[in-house]
């Protein structure tokens, strides 16, 4: 099923109850922190695992103890339900 775009009512609404994420030119943006690199490779295995199994992939970066993650649909030209859902399984992760 193809994803529908995001209304700015729900994407405010959205980030009401995803606190960290921010909208960030078309996508959402958030950095996640953890005690040390070995937490935060997990944290990037258990996205990728999520990621794949949605067929939607983030832009992410690492460095030590921190991953950078930008989330937006191409496909559908901005942010998406595929964004919401994919965000929604990330943040229980970290919950």
């Amino acid at each position: 099923m193809a994803a529908g775009l995001l209304s700015d009512a729900e994407i405010d609404a959205f980030l009401d109850v995803h606190p960290g994420w921010a909208r960030d030119d078309g996508g959402l943006r958030r950095t996640f922190e953890f005690e040390d690199f070995n937490q935060a490779f997990g944290f990037m295995c258990r996205v990728a695992l999520i990621s794949e199994r949605l067929f939607h992939h983030p832009e992410w970066s690492n460095v030590f103890n921190r991953v950078d993650i930008r989330i937006t649909d191409h496909d559908a030209g901005g942010i998406s339900t595929n964004d919401r859902d994919w965000i929604e399984r990330v943040d229980l992760l970290v919950r």
